[in-house]
């Protein structure tokens, strides 16, 4: 099996989807011999915040000496970016050689007329035995949808279940209400663990507390209202949380505080657990954390920054970074947005202060909104519009549009934020500040 055969057979496993049911995916793991319950972990699960969250906490870990695995999704540079072990992506030939595994495993239980998983229960599968091979002391574990019924959710050996910011996305397959969704994601406490969670409208947590109760575990919620001394900055950034003080960032936008403060509670419940994580690794993993795709500055003369705000709440966080990051600034748009999401939303709180607006249609996604639909729907709050040909076409559009004081801003689905970056990348010969993990980007 060659890299690329291996990740052909990953996606044509979406041809096996169907109910909702974690059961293949458990007597897949069976077969593999269970790797996950040799694994201890840090569950994460939310709307927004749940990738940032995910990197402070595990670099955090990793700069305290310990042996971290990342899985996340979904990814912006490259298909192996979402299976990492100390920020390095695994391998191609880790993954042929894993992948041959999965596929004999489902081979077999085709033949016995059992189930086969999906390609994101496949990748679970993979993940976990990657990383019980690397003999990792924590995992980092992001849910890829919801919680409850999330293929991530098959762990059993949880040390922080942490709930990042919720809010109405995915409805139809989450739920209709604030309620609901908050329900599935609080799936994914367990007994025997500690609920983290972010501050959350009042029904959502009265739904977390309530699992949280049925598993007999406590529970730690963040206090934003406790974040300090906010020094804000598009490089660096720096907050007052509870007793610590200074705490510096590289991460830019107004959330990323609310972020920091959350990770900040995850890793003192892993202390309390009987992690030895020093203050020493907790500055200094805070201050190494990279996650390109949030407000992140890509390159400059001028500034050009990507976000993956593809729903209401995100829209609502950009548009407060860009009123405290962006204040007085000329801004062009970038749009590119899935055509499932509320987009309507995200148009009516971002695009009043934008000069110029260009949309695309997303790349290699059967979900992608056409870009004149997205211009007609954008049209309606800002005529000063135009639709793109493609990524590189709308890069060429906005460096054209922007002159060196003003600031280009692509936002929207995280799924076309890579190709726009290596866009970016061609067009200003190797400039950009883009923070690329890991190696190359297949």
């Amino acid at each position: 099996m060659t890299y690329e055969e291996a990740k052909n057979y990953l996606e044509d496993c979406n041809q096996y989807a169907g109910e909702f049911t974690l059961e293949p995916l458990k007597e897949m793991l069976r077969r593999l011999g269970d790797p996950q319950d040799r694994l201890q972990f840090v569950h994460i699960a939310g709307t927004n915040g749940k990738g940032s969250v995910l990197a402070y906490v595990s670099t955090v870990l990793k700069e305290a000496g310990y042996r971290v695995g990342r899985y996340i999704s979904p990814t912006i540079f490259s298909y192996r970016e979402r299976i990492q072990v100390n920020e390095q992506y695994i391998s191609r030939e880790d993954l042929v050689r894993l992948t041959g595994r999965v596929r004999e495993t489902g081979d077999r239980m085709l033949a016995e007329g059992l189930h086969h998983p999906t390609m994101f229960e496949a990748e679970t599968a993979l993940a976990f035995l990657y990383f019980a091979e690397q003999a990792c002391d924590l995992v980092v574990l992001e849910c890829g949808m919801g919680g409850r019924m999330d293929a991530t959710n098959v762990i059993r050996r949880t040390a922080a279940a942490v709930l990042a910011s919720i809010s109405m996305d995915h409805m139809g397959y989450l739920g209709d209400t604030l309620s609901e969704i908050a329900g599935n994601k609080a799936g994914i406490i367990k007994p025997g663990c500690t609920a983290v969670t972010a501050k959350q409208e009042p029904e959502a947590e009265r739904v977390i507390r309530a699992q949280a109760e049925a598993c007999g575990c406590p529970v730690v919620t963040s206090s934003p209202e406790r974040v300090e001394n906010r020094k804000r900055g598009l490089f660096r950034q720096a907050f007052d949380y509870k007793e610590r003080k200074q705490m510096e960032i590289t991460l830019s936008g107004e959330h990323q505080f609310e972020n920091a403060a959350l990770a900040l509670d995850v890793i003192d419940v892993l202390r309390e657990k009987g992690y030895e994580i020093p203050e020493e690794a907790v500055r200094d993993g805070f201050r190494k954390t990279a996650w390109t795709g949030r407000f992140s500055v890509v390159a400059q003369e001028p500034y050009f920054i990507v976000d993956g705000a593809h729903n209401r709440d995100a829209a609502e966080k950009l548009a407060a970074s860009i009123r405290n990051y962006l204040q007085g600034k000329r801004l062009v748009y970038i749009m590119g947005v899935l055509a499932d999401k509320e987009y309507d939303a995200v148009i009516e709180k971002t695009v009043g202060y934008a000069s110029e607006i260009i949309t695309v249609m997303t790349p290699d996604n059967v979900r992608a909104l056409p870009a004149e639909e997205l211009a007609e729907a954008v049209a309606a709050h800002n005529p000063r519009v135009q639709a793109a040909r493609s990524i590189e076409d709308a890069v060429d559009r906005a460096y054209e549009l922007a002159g060196n004081d003003d600031v280009i801003l692509a936002f929207g689905s995280l799924s076309y934020l890579g190709a726009l970056i290596r866009a970016v990348q061609n067009k200003t010969a190797g400039e950009t500040k883009a923070a690329v993990q890991g190696g190359d980007r297949t």
